[in-house]
């Protein structure tokens, strides 16, 4: 890889007694997205406040683009820090500031805009995160949840070029988590910054994540893809990850990417050549998401997913979403012919009743007069237990076809 944006050298952080980074090394790339989780209490929001210097190491070093932190002259650090954006995990809102004055002021306070630029920048930021009805309030006024989204519109009101987010999506119900991620993974494309995210939402952080750094006693004790993690033979992530065996992916309702793993080897005995399989890949494409971020994406595959659950988890079937919008469905013991015959079924069920929910949700929170078009391919094979789940998708994905399409402008089904 190139040189790390940002790379820890052995840094340790005591507070008294307590070392709570101890001789920590990690690295930290250009555009991408990095969660770092673990335990409470092992750092997560020590490690952020060094990234911004809010605090100094004891021992080791901070390097940015190659370059110690503590070299840095005055203007050089300073043009670092001016780069950087933070979201706190206590939100640091002003109670005596409305909320569009809180989102506006980093703007007012760094830049020299003319105030309306600062108010359309603010209020682009407001409409984005669903705060304009509440955008003359004050804080006090907000739930938590709400004043998460404060919070989360101030960190991006400066267009940053590293954003630290710590712990975003505290208190969120699982639609707003991923709505908020999603936000995240969306400025990241266009704007092309780096994001540094603290999390204990798994696994819906998993889905945006390029990267991932455990944390355990101070030390990062893995660096790399989620997928090579779940293929670490290491005892600290196999205790971690055995410690979210019961999540499951909140949105959706279907079993997280771990827990469909650990079920497809242990109910297909993996390794027994005999045990036919069949494998259905949904995916979910949308219409004019770039353009209008406030659709409803996440409500959607929320009905998809109660859905696929509904009709298929009865017959033994088994799912989880492997991409934001992709869902992958197991059917133990069912043949290709058999498994064909179950998806037109369901096929019809999208078309005359999902569909129906979907165009209500659409319509509840983009108005009736906006048009979102949306539709559902489906890919199926046949396969045996002894494929691995990159394979069966990869197969599956190649087979894809358009099963069911939403067309509002046409009034419903295409």
């Amino acid at each position: 890889m190139d040189v790390p944006l940002i790379e820890f050298r052995d840094v340790t952080k005591r507070f008294g007694d307590r070392t709570i980074l101890d001789q920590i090394s990690l690295k930290i790339y250009e555009n991408q997205i990095t969660t770092i989780i673990g335990k409470s209490g092992t750092g997560k929001s020590v490690l952020l406040k060094h990234i911004i210097g809010l605090l100094e190491p004891d021992e080791g070093t901070i390097l940015f683009r190659g370059r110690p932190v503590r070299e840095m002259e005055k203007g050089e650090w300073e043009a670092y820090r001016s780069q950087v954006s933070y979201m706190f995990q206590n939100n640091a809102l002003f109670d005596s500031l409305s909320v569009f004055d809180n989102i506006a002021l980093p703007l007012r306070q760094t830049t020299n805009l003319r105030k309306r630029e600062v108010m359309r920048k603010v209020m682009t930021r407001i409409q984005q995160t669903e705060l304009t009805d509440v955008a003359r309030k004050y804080p006090s006024e907000l739930s938590g949840g709400m004043q998460k989204r404060v919070a989360l519109a101030r960190a991006l009101v400066t267009d940053p070029k590293i954003v630290l987010f710590d712990e975003p999506t505290t208190g969120q119900d699982p639609i707003r988590k991923n709505i908020i991620l999603g936000m995240i993974a969306h400025y990241r494309r266009i704007f092309g910054f780096t994001a540094v995210l603290i999390s204990h939402d798994i696994p819906d952080v998993f889905f945006i994540a390029d990267r991932i750094i455990l944390l355990w006693e101070g030390k990062a004790a893995f660096e790399g893809t989620y997928e090579e993690s779940t293929q670490l033979d290491h005892p600290m992530i196999d205790e971690f990850l055995h410690s979210l065996e019961g999540f499951q992916d909140e949105l959706t309702g279907l079993l997280s990417k771990q827990v469909f793993k650990n079920r497809y080897t242990v109910t297909l005995q993996k390794g027994k050549l005999d045990t036919t399989i069949s494998a259905i890949l949904f995916t979910v494409d949308f219409d004019l998401v770039a353009e209008l971020f406030d659709a409803p994406v996440f409500e959607i595959l929320k009905i998809m997913g109660e859905n696929i659950n509904d009709y298929f988890g009865p017959l033994g079937g088994f799912s989880a979403r492997h991409q934001r919008n992709q869902l992958l469905t197991i059917l133990p013991h069912i043949t290709l012919a058999d498994a064909q015959s179950l998806l037109d079924t369901f096929a019809l069920r999208l078309r005359e009743k999902a569909f129906a929910d979907i165009q209500a949700v659409i319509r509840s929170r983009m108005g009736a007069d906006v048009c979102l078009n949306l539709s559902v391919k489906a890919g199926i094979i046949e396969g045996k237990s002894t494929d691995d789940i990159d394979t069966i998708i990869a197969m599956a994905e190649s087979s894809q076809k358009t099963v069911a399409v939403y067309r509002c402008d046409q009034g419903g089904e295409a």
